[in-house]
């Protein structure tokens, strides 16, 4: 499983990589493998806001329908529109093109509080 070193992670399974005043979300390799095959996401609303814990959208396999949770709260200021067309790259890729949404977050120290690389890879390891 890939867990990169650089990236902040939440108990949910998504990650967070800090750049300059904003943030870019996604969900980790092992969330996407344990869901199998993605035929479908609902992304978050631009100019949206959202609290950590809340919902950002859905990401629907050929085994279940998963939320994406906030990992930090903030405002969505961008959002992955390829994916509409080909969903899969959260499988092929989710730590770069699956990536799902970009925010600036309410309080950038909420970063430094989620997992590093080796508490998630203890969290995953059970």
């Amino acid at each position: 499983m890939n867990v990169p070193d650089e990236l902040r992670y939440s108990s949910d399974h998504e990650w967070v990589r800090p750049a300059a005043e904003r943030v870019r979300i996604g969900i980790t390799d092992y969330a996407q493998d344990a869901l199998g095959d993605v035929v479908f996401v609902d992304l978050p609303a631009v100019g949206s806001s959202v609290e950590a814990g809340g919902t950002l959208g859905e990401v629907e396999s050929t085994k279940s329908v998963s939320e994406v949770y906030a990992p930090i709260s903030g405002e969505i200021v961008a959002v992955n529109e390829e994916l509409t067309g080909a969903p899969e790259r959260l499988n092929e890729d989710p730590y770069g093109e699956g990536w799902i949404c970009e925010m600036v977050p309410v309080d950038t120290s909420a970063v430094d509080a989620l997992l590093d690389a080796e508490a998630y890879r203890r969290l995953t390891a059970d």
